[in-house]
């Protein structure tokens, strides 16, 4: 790969190629607007114009000379844009055209650049490139333009227009400066230094979680509820089942009923002071014989459980609104989003600047009536739904509230 001067080098390079070709000395490589100041005669002047990333070369390490399990970081990818444009000073451009010609040949039969006329060019004009070096070879592209495209480059630079061609300069990769990883060696594979393992099938020999059953089919689980978890290699021994959240800084207390090496039920213990409403990360850490693993990771609901009297019976106040004051199960933390849902309608709580088990709603324009009540904390709402074996799904009838005057 090179250093930082590739693009420099590149440059040098076509500009060298071009007075050996062509057998002028007045290779130019100036912007548009600049191309002609102090120059007359004939000229061929490269404009690089665009430099752009190379996506498939993004996340692909190079070779090198690095040792087995060391790792280096992505190069710098780029593909350059450059406008190649003649003069002479032939009022017709005949000449011009003629030496365009001569150079668009030039570039045509020599679609790659040698290292060696890399290394030529650049050892006076760009010094310390090693852009001759790179594994990868520089290759020169004719890339067509659209008339429409040309016009704009030149009248952006508010240059009178001429005939030029576009070529693109692929690949250029520009080593990163990042230091290559190289950890320590291996001393031994697994305990006892045993070698590579097989087994007759192909389930991964590595704890992992396929899906987490909740009561009733329900779609999130209540503090005091059965959860179980599936999926292969969860025995060992030692077990840990993880239920972590933004909100707290570890797992809450929970009792695991029974396991097997591919089911685990576990007790959410009823404890609200030590859990949150919320989603949650689920995992197992599994320790065989001193080795530690630790299983993906699946989204998992604990759903707020209303713990206020219910049905309510809340009268509106002369303005039409009502207040409703809601306790709950587990406590609710300042940084946690509370909302009443009434019916369809979301109201937002009062303000809770410390962790509490009470909520307050305002409710303006209370709907007279009966409605059900869910309370959705954090975007996981109470549990409205009854779903008694062999029948079908109903709401709860004592989830609701009566509003009258």
């Amino acid at each position: 790969m090179s250093n930082a001067l590739a693009i420099a080098a590149v440059t040098a390079t076509l500009r060298a190629l071009l007075i050996r070709k062509l057998g002028i000395a007045n290779v130019t490589a100036r912007a548009l607007d600049k191309a002609r100041e102090g120059v007359t005669g004939d000229q061929v002047n490269l404009f690089l114009y665009q430099t752009a990333a190379v996506c498939t070369w993004r996340n692909m390490d190079m070779p090198r000379q690095l040792k087995p399990g060391e790792t280096g970081h992505p190069p710098l990818p780029l593909v350059l844009s450059y406008l190649l444009t003649a003069y002479s000073d032939d009022k017709d451009d005949v000449k011009g055209q003629m030496l365009l010609g001569q150079a668009m040949g030039a570039l045509h039969d020599h679609p790659l650049l040698d290292a060696s006329e890399i290394e030529d060019a650049t050892q006076a004009e760009v010094p310390g490139s090693d852009l001759h070096r790179q594994i990868e070879r520089v290759r020169i592209t004719l890339q067509p333009m659209p008339l429409d495209e040309l016009s704009k480059l030149w009248t952006s630079f508010q240059a009178s227009y001429r005939t030029s061609a576009a070529y693109q300069i692929s690949v250029v990769l520009i080593e990163s400066t990042r230091p290559a990883k190289a950890p320590l060696p291996v001393l031994e594979r697994g305990k006892g230094d045993p070698g590579v393992a097989s087994q007759p099938d192909l389930v991964p020999p590595f704890p992992t979680l396929l899906e987490l059953l909740l009561p009733a089919g329900q779609s999130a689980v209540r503090l005091g509820e059965m959860l179980t978890l599936r999926g292969h290699h969860l025995d060992g021994d030692e077990v840990t089942v993880r239920l972590t959240n933004p909100h707290l800084s570890e797992s809450g207390p929970l009792t695991i009923e029974q396991a097997t090496a591919s089911e685990i039920q576990v007790r959410l213990t009823d404890d609200p002071a030590r859990w949150v409403a919320g989603l949650y990360g689920a995992s197992v850490a599994v320790t065989n014989d001193d080795d530690a693993r630790t299983t993906n990771e699946l989204p998992l609901t604990v759903a707020p459980r209303i713990t206020s009297a219910l049905p309510l019976d809340v009268a509106r106040q002369g303005d039409g609104s009502a207040t409703i004051e809601l306790s709950c199960s587990p406590r609710v933390l300042p940084g946690q989003r509370a909302a009443l849902l009434l019916d369809g309608r979301e109201v937002p709580a009062e303000p809770h600047p410390a962790a509490t088990d009470s909520l307050r709603f305002i409710v303006a324009d209370a709907p007279l009536g009966k409605h059900f009540l869910r309370l959705r904390i954090d975007g996981v709402d109470s549990l409205l739904v009854l779903r008694p074996p062999g029948q079908p799904p109903v709401f709860d009838p004592d989830q609701t509230v009566e509003l009258h005057d």
